[in-house]
This record gives C-alpha cells, structure tokens and sequence, in this order.
C-alpha cells in the first residue's frame, strides 16, 4: 500500500442504514434457522410415538399444529379431544375461516389407529413436546416481531423503491439482498464484479485441451441464499426470468443449474438499475434476449 497504493480502490464505507438492515436481515434469518432445528426435532420425536400427528398436520410451526399439540401433547389426550374443544383452541390460535370443518378433519385423523409407544415413554416424549412447541411458539413471535423492524428500516432506506421492482424480491429478500450487497455506489466498480461478489458468476477453468465451467464455492453463502430464492420467486412474476430459465433448461442445465444463471442474470439487471437509479422495467430487461432469439 505504501509504494503501490494507486494500483487499489478505498475499502468499501456502507452506511449505517445498511449496517442494521444487515444486522436485522440476518438475525431474521437465525431464527428461522433456529425455528427449522426445532422444528425437525419435534418431527422425529412425533414420529416416535405420535405418528397421527404428522399425517394430520404438514407444518408443524403452524397455529393450527401448535394449538392442539400444546393442549393435546400424547395420543391418548387426543382422542379424548372434543370438536367444540379443537375448534376454541384453533380459533383462540388465531384462525378464522373453516373453524368446522377443519376441527372435523383434525379430530379423525388423531383418532385414526396407528402404533402407539407405551404410556410411560408417551408421557416423556410429552414432556419434549411441550417444551418444543413453547419454544416454537415463541419463535414464531420473535420472528414476526424482527421481521417488523426489518421492514421498518427497509423500507426508510433510499434503494428500496428499486429493489422492491425486481420480480422476486419481497421486504425480507430485498432486505438481505441489500444488507449483504451493502449500499456504496463505488464498491462494485462493473456488474462482473458484483456478480463475483455474489457467487452467481461461472469460474472457467483451463488446462491445455481441457475446459470446464463450475459454480463458485468461495462466496457469500447468506447472499447466494438469497439469490438463489429470489431467482426461483422470480419464475412466476416475470415472463421473461421464466423464458431465460426454460431456455437453460431445454439447453440441458439442470434445475439449479439454470437457477444459478437466472440469478446471475437478475444481479446484473441490479446492477444496471442502480447504477441508473432507475427501477425494473420488464421490457428493457429482457426485450433484447427475445428479439435476438427471433432472429
């Protein structure tokens, strides 16, 4: 730095704007994460010795499934549960609609036969359950609380109008697109080197006759996560993300492989709008690729 310090760029200085939204975005993410262990620790311990349970209820952090676990945590208690009882435990969950009907649904399917584990062990994994589903429930508020002030933040910033443009990206995808990129406007100097940055970019890799083009591993894997949901939300809002990646596809890329090239593609159209401070237009995105497809 001393003697060649004109051949290197200032480190990046991102606002303390971005900073939180970075800060919250990924602390958002961590309970997810969190509420995802929990959740896969509650799935093999119903499947255990509550196996009605999973065949009635496909998310297990949802309302419905945390109101009849937490007031019916063994089978037994289950089969003792009355519909007018299902039914004021769902509603006090929150639920509004189909309070009948899916009480009705609920209280078959737990009444089904299935093994059963012997009582004692039922009682301690009933205990785990309990412990579970406060835990989750819990998540859940914290979550929906953090997502809240994540909005917040994200929306007070001066780029959100342009990232919320993009097909695809919501408030929470938006905001960890943005926290992870950050918001200095000198820190990725060409689209190429934003999409290095994110990982999205092919590495060619050369050695005499020899030719191959892999995906990048050294990367920001909270950002590529990012991407790579944003790409896949973008299939159905956006005709032309959808027509980039079925052109992948039918060139014989396989799911995430095209996946990756529609996000690359989506993080250089990123680039362009803010580098223009203009927000996502459809046809200037993606005209060119149909007019040069006809030709």
């Amino acid at each position: 730095m001393r003697t060649d310090r004109h051949n290197h760029r200032p480190i990046a200085g991102d606002s303390p704007d971005v900073e939180a939204i970075k800060v919250l975005a990924r602390g958002h993410q961590n309970l997810i994460w969190a509420r995802t262990r929990q959740t896969n620790a509650l799935r093999s311990a119903l499947r255990e010795y509550y196996p009605a349970a999973l065949e009635v209820f496909d998310d297990l952090h949802d309302r419905d499934t945390l109101a009849v676990l937490g007031r019916a945590p063994t089978p037994a208690e289950a089969a003792h549960l009355t519909l007018p009882a299902i039914r004021s435990a769902l509603k006090k969950a929150g639920r509004q609609r189909n309070l009948d009907t899916r009480a009705h649904d609920i209280q078959n399917g737990l009444r089904a036969e299935h093994l059963t584990a012997p009582a004692p062990v039922a009682a301690a994994f009933a205990a785990t359950t309990r412990a579970a589903v406060g835990l989750i429930v819990e998540l859940n508020r914290q979550i929906t609380e953090l997502e809240a002030e994540l909005a917040t933040h994200f929306e007070s910033h001066p780029d959100a109008d342009i990232y919320r443009s993009l097909p695809g990206l919501g408030v929470v995808l938006g905001a960890r697109v943005l926290g992870e990129f950050g918001d200095d406007p000198d820190r990725y100097t060409t689209t190429k080197s934003r999409r290095n940055y994110a990982g999205t970019s092919p590495l060619t890799i050369a050695s005499g006759k020899k030719r191959a083009v892999l995906a990048r591993h050294v990367r920001n894997r909270r950002l590529y996560d990012a991407i790579d949901q944003w790409a896949f939300c973008a299939l159905s809002s956006s005709p032309g993300a959808r027509d980039f990646y079925d052109h992948h596809r039918d060139a014989g890329d396989l799911h995430h492989q095209a996946l990756r090239a529609l996000g690359n593609r989506l993080v250089g159209i990123l680039h362009g709008c803010l580098g223009h401070h203009t927000q996502y237009d459809e046809h200037i995105a993606w005209d060119h690729r149909r007019t040069a497809q006809a030709a």
